[in-house]
């Protein structure tokens, strides 16, 4: 994994792999409290559901993490409770229908695929990331992470740190 810091609110990082990709969501897990929200943008394939694998591998969840694109949400229990959120087939007035408001209460983490579908201004204390393909390896993925308000800064601290990037080839 390679990182450049952007700032302290801002990350770029490059996977070369999806265990490397795991592993970033792993990173992310290890800084996670209730409340934190993670809000994903990228294309089809680009890594959304590896990197919320690898946030749940990093929260205990032992039970299969898949996208929820046709459930819309997936509980899962680990050392936090996480939702996992697939926004994909939702228009913007399709939102109130799953409660997301309800959703983002402060008892679980929550990972929103998709997160460009939200109403404006619901990820306003969450970590935006933007995955998108590396195109100079067919494996790799580039990583643009921003940190909008406290809760959001607090998990790219230190972040790439405390990462052993030679266990994420």
């Amino acid at each position: 994994m390679q990182l450049h810091s952007h700032g302290n609110h801002e990350r770029a990082l490059v996977t070369n792999s999806a265990r490397a990709t795991r592993r970033l969501g792993r990173a992310i897990a290890a800084r996670a409290k209730p409340g934190d929200l993670i809000c994903l943008r990228g294309d089809l394939g680009a890594g959304k559901t590896t990197f919320v694998q690898g946030l749940a591998e990093g929260l205990a969840v032992t039970d299969p993490v898949t996208s929820p694109s046709f459930t819309l949400v997936h509980e899962h229990q680990g050392r936090l409770k996480l939702y996992h959120l697939d926004l994909y087939r939702l228009g913007p007035g399709d939102l109130g229908d799953i409660g997301i408001e309800e959703l983002l209460d402060g008892e679980a983490v929550v990972a929103v695929e998709w997160a460009e579908r939200m109403p404006p201004g619901l990820c306003h204390d969450g970590l935006v990331i933007e995955v998108q393909f590396d195109e100079g390896d067919a494996d790799g993925r580039r990583f643009h992470l921003r940190g909008r308000g406290p809760r959001a800064h607090r998990l790219l601290e230190g972040l790439g740190e405390d990462t052993d990037a030679s266990a994420c080839a």
